[in-house]
């Protein structure tokens, strides 16, 4: 673990809370060379309704998860992510770890296990240091 680990997650905890999700609310913060260089939670896309779930509490096919905010917000600011690390509330689906590994980053740092445990096994599989903090 590194030294500023817990600061990130709890910053990404507060991130988090800008969520307009019901169910589940999730904030992913990236951070290079000790600099936060782009944040994310899970929402709708830019111009749509902010209402996460259908009226029977199912979440819409088409809500972004935070981790999918951060990189595509890091792709349009001009940083780059190559080498850095993801802190994110909870641990990523496959479709979110395809982007990581797309993006270069190098380490994922996360809080709560998601249902499905494929996304950080992918993860692993492609080199990317992926740790659990409690």
């Amino acid at each position: 673990m590194e030294k500023f680990d817990n600061s990130y997650l709890d910053m990404a905890a507060v991130w988090a809370k800008n969520s307009y999700c019901k169910r589940r609310q999730v904030g992913a913060l990236i951070v290079k060379n000790k600099m936060i260089i782009s944040d994310g939670y899970n929402g709708t896309p830019s111009g749509f309704e902010n209402v996460c779930e259908d009226e029977n509490g199912v979440t819409k096919p088409y809500v972004l998860h935070a981790e999918a905010n951060a990189i595509t917000k890091v792709a349009k600011s001009g940083n780059d992510s190559t080498g850095a690390t993801l802190y994110v509330t909870a641990s990523p689906c496959m479709e979110c770890a395809k982007l990581i590994i797309q993006a270069g980053i190098r380490r994922v740092v996360y809080r709560d296990e998601y249902r499905l445990e494929d996304g950080v096994d992918l993860l692993r599989r492609a080199g990317v240091e992926v740790e659990k903090v409690d």
